[in-house]
């Protein structure tokens, strides 16, 4: 018996758009995915409809993320007068729903098996709907891939330091680039036989590389993922827009907070912000000369032989939001949103506060018109959701340490011819980190060579995870 067609069975694939979020059930996630429910039903044709498939790593939190998205969906179809008016007088709240699919799956980002099972289900199996409502489906490609899931590793503040920077630097330093953040003394690291199971067992290949928990789940889980579902994100033939990897990384992640004695940040390097480091110098360098020989194997799957048009990564930060990932109590949490409100009404373009402001820049890098993002050369630019003093979110470049704001030197006289053509916080002068230089050739030719030795860890621990568990065989 045959499977009964999807809802959006009777639109073209022109006006369908599939878009993946990892970590869609808490903080920022949230955001995104009520904010790319929103874009897209503001900014796409009538005709559209928008497959969503958040990830969890349980059924029941897949339940819960499905029933809230289509709570928020349900609320924007029946209040958004915007919606409204764009259909005219006819206009029917149930026909806008009717464009919205939200399904789900699960996966844990710091289990490699999880991923390659997950990976599997969506390249060859079918995508289910834990409420029930949708029978299972399967997908034909990603348009885009929004990686947001992730973890902090922080154990609190260091009050004595907060003092000090306070009083150096002023309020709106020290909230956006904090250095009293206490890390944890020592980064928990994932038990690799756990990791291994029954099929790692078998393997001839040694025992693999060990892996840091918070650089699995923010960095190295989302890579091998990506790579996985490379049959999915990459296109047949050029005429086709190319998929898109939307990683989030952190305004705060600075050169300082990269060692490649501590790749993996597991013995005294700040995890979290390592980990985004990293994210930033493989996003910004991927398709650079001087690293395409070593990114190219990580694009070049076996099972995408077939689709030379390769995904594209793209790279985006919240600003400053307040989630539960930093461990305060509820009244020192409670303190923590007052400052952030007030760094904002003091001027900081960064502080976004609430997670749907903070999704700005991602839901913009996931459903912009592609030749928009071309014409920016928004794949080489760091995207950080910015905010107006009123609350009005823009996505704005924001600087990168060793690579600028679009991996070239800006002196001064192209900051100024900048800020005539941008306007408030979208000027790049605005938000800028107290101790920021002019980029020097110099800098630049370093992060490209610091991104190069990123892809080549990633790569070597990419294919020394694959042979332990079996899975370069099933590749070949």
């Amino acid at each position: 018996m045959s499977s009964p067609p999807p809802p959006w069975a009777g639109a073209s694939s022109d006006d369908l758009y599939f878009v993946l979020l990892t970590g869609a059930n808490s903080g920022v996630g949230v955001g995104i995915g009520q904010r790319t429910i929103d874009e897209f039903l503001d900014s796409r044709p009538l005709s559209s409809h928008l497959i969503l498939i958040p990830t969890t790593r349980s059924k029941t939190k897949s339940r819960d993320t499905v029933l809230a998205l289509r709570a928020h969906l349900h609320k924007t179809a029946h209040t958004s007068k915007r919606l409204a008016a764009r259909s005219g007088p006819s206009y029917d709240p149930q026909a806008t729903i009717a464009r919205v699919h939200v399904l789900s799956v699960q996966v844990d980002l710091c289990d490699l098996r999880s991923i390659y099972v997950v990976a599997d289900q969506l390249v060859h199996g079918k995508v289910t709907d834990p409420t029930g409502l949708i029978d299972d489906v399967r997908i034909p490609r990603i348009d885009a891939a929004l990686f947001n899931a992730g973890l902090g590793g922080w154990e609190g503040l260091d009050w004595l330091e907060f003092a000090r920077q306070f009083f150096t630097l002023g309020l709106i330093q020290s909230t956006t680039y904090p250095s009293f953040k206490k890390a944890l003394p020592k980064a928990a690291v994932l038990d690799s036989q756990k990791l291994l199971g029954t099929d790692g067992s078998k393997s001839s290949s040694g025992s693999p590389p060990e892996l840091a928990e918070v650089f699995c789940a923010n960095t190295f889980g989302h890579y091998v993922l990506a790579h996985e579902l490379l049959p999915l994100l990459s296109r047949a033939n050029a005429s086709e827009a190319p998929g898109r990897v939307v990683w989030t990384s952190s305004i705060d992640a600075g050169r300082d907070h990269l060692d490649f004695d501590d790749f993996q940040a597991s013995r005294y390097m700040a995890p979290y912000e390592s980990s985004k480091r990293i994210t930033d110098l493989i996003s910004l360098t991927a398709d650079l000369p001087g690293v395409r020989d070593v990114s190219a194997p990580y694009f070049a799957s076996p099972a995408a032989a077939d689709k030379p048009v390769k995904p594209r990564f793209y790279l985006s930060h919240p600003g400053i939001v307040c989630t539960p990932m930093f461990p305060l109590n509820w009244f020192l949490f409670f303190w923590y949103w007052v400052v952030m409100h007030l760094s904002r009404l003091c001027g900081s373009p960064w502080h976004t506060v609430g997670v749907y402001p903070g999704a700005c820049a991602t839901a913009w890098l996931a459903l912009a018109d592609q030749a928009a993002l071309d014409a920016a050369d928004a794949h080489h630019v760091k995207w950080g959701s910015s905010v107006t003093r009123a609350g009005r979110a823009a996505p704005k470049k924001t600087e990168v340490e060793g690579w600028g704001w679009e991996g070239r030197a800006d002196d001064a006289e192209a900051l100024k011819g900048d800020d005539a053509d941008a306007r408030g916080v979208l000027r790049k002068a605005v938000g800028r980190k107290w101790d920021a230089a002019t980029l020097t050739r110099e800098q630049r030719a370093e992060f490209e060579n610091q991104g190069r030795r990123c892809w080549a860890e990633l790569e070597r621990l990419r294919r020394a995870w694959e042979g332990a568990l079996g899975r370069d065989t099933k590749t070949k």
